[in-house]
């Protein structure tokens, strides 16, 4: 994991617990938003992630969450929505780049919400989305 983000600017390993590692802090440097005053969402443009590794890994997905606010229909405090598309074989990178995409707006789904309000603003605002374009796949990494 280290290896895969070293020297890429967008995306770095914070923190990592266990040996082997059990527990990831991602820092993500994407525009992204979060819920303002009013809940109208700002922009917001570092995020950090926790990644687990359950005992259950990889047969079923890591628990994902926030350690920072987030405005997005699939992720509320304690819970990224990964599940609905993890398989077994999905590498630990490609699951934090996904997480980047999401925080960016790249990737969202409205149909199967954890925060409504996120996906209603989503939905009649979708002129601002991506909040970032960039890519968030370091180079060289396949």
């Amino acid at each position: 994991m280290r290896r895969a983000f070293t020297g890429f600017e967008l995306i770095r390993i914070h923190a990592m617990e266990g040996q082997p590692p059990e527990v990831y802090q991602i820092d993500y440097a994407i525009k992204g938003l979060e819920a303002g005053r009013g809940g109208k969402p700002v922009e917001r443009d570092h995020h950090r992630v926790e990644i687990q590794l359950t005992s259950d890994y990889p047969r079923l997905a890591p628990k994902c969450k926030m350690l920072t606010p987030v405005f997005h229909p699939n992720i509320d405090p304690a819970h990224i929505c990964v599940g609905d598309h993890w398989t077994a074989g999905e590498r630990l990178v490609d699951l934090v780049i996904r997480i980047g995409e999401m925080l960016a707006y790249q990737a969202y789904n409205i149909k199967s919400p954890l925060d409504g309000e996120a996906a209603m603003y989503a939905d009649l605002h979708p002129e601002r989305f991506p909040t970032d374009a960039r890519s968030l796949r370091p180079p060289g990494l396949e």
